[in-house]
């Protein structure tokens, strides 16, 4: 998978999350998700490569930080709470659809309940437990 095809894949998945919306408040350079105002995924190009930075699960994000040489800290973000996924070996499609609705669910989670466009602790799991 392309660099490209990495954004377009984070980016259709996000587009069909509920509530999600696209945002570019640091610029053209960079495409911020957010549901509800609060960003859970953002996408830029650093030198020589495009990123998509997540929220993760701290204990999640430190197993997938050693399952995977192309997920690391979240680039100028919590290091521990946000990750940075590129391009490379064993990062897919099903991967980073499940990592872009993980994120999303994560940030879902923390909103008053009033305002969560679903219930975060529901939404995607029956879909990803069928895989």
């Amino acid at each position: 998978m392309s660099g490209s095809a990495l954004h377009k894949i984070a980016a259709n998945c996000a587009d069909g999350l509920p509530g999600a919306q696209l945002e570019h408040p640091f610029g053209d350079d960079w495409e911020v998700f957010k549901v509800r105002g609060k960003v859970f995924m953002l996408m830029t190009e650093v030198p020589g490569r495009s990123v998509v930075i997540l929220k993760a699960d701290p204990g999640e994000a430190r197993a997938l930080r050693e399952q995977y040489s192309h997920i690391t800290p979240g680039y100028h973000m919590n290091k521990k709470h946000w990750i940075t996924l590129e391009d490379g070996d064993g990062i897919d499609e099903q991967l980073v659809t499940e990592l872009v609705t993980d994120s999303y669910r994560l940030v879902v989670a923390h909103l008053p309940k009033a305002e969560q466009p679903v219930g975060p602790h529901s939404y995607g799991v029956g879909a990803r437990a069928a895989r």
